[in-house]
């Protein structure tokens, strides 16, 4: 019995394993259509490079990599997790107002290059390094440099 058990166990896992990871390349067209929106609302003007569906045993996830070298994450419903603009800035329309002021008001030479969002905060990079953690609630919560 300990056999089949341990045997099952090890099917089980080496499955877990063949399937983690798994990235497959797509065309914009079959992003979902949220996330096909975002692009046409914030990045209208800049070629998309390649995109790509990122399937996990419970989960999947979009990655979109324009040619001037910026990235957007997107979740399986097609919100957008991260954008990162490592040459330009991201979109003024996709940070929420309340950080956009706190960085206007404490950072003014400095613009926002990467907005991370999850289920429990908001993380920012400014193009000086600077790494801001908010809460759901917009307060600031870290700074890391």
């Amino acid at each position: 019995m300990k056999r089949i058990i341990l045997s099952l166990t090890a099917l089980i896992m080496a499955a877990g394993v063949a399937f983690a990871d798994n990235d497959k390349p797509i065309t914009v067209d079959q992003l979902p259509a949220t996330a096909k929106q975002f692009i046409t609302d914030y990045f209208p003007d800049v070629k998309v490079s390649y995109a790509k569906i990122d399937k996990e045993i419970f989960s999947k996830s979009y990655e979109v990599i324009f040619t001037n070298g910026n990235k957007v994450e997107f979740d399986a419903k097609g919100e957008w997790k991260e954008v990162d603009c490592k040459f330009t800035q991201v979109p003024e329309g996709i940070i929420p107002q309340q950080i956009k002021d706190y960085v206007s008001s404490n950072y003014q030479d400095t613009k926002i290059v990467k907005i991370d969002r999850d289920r429990r905060d908001y993380e920012v990079k400014l193009s000086n390094r600077l790494e801001l953690k908010f809460d759901l609630k917009f307060n600031l919560i870290e700074i890391d440099d």
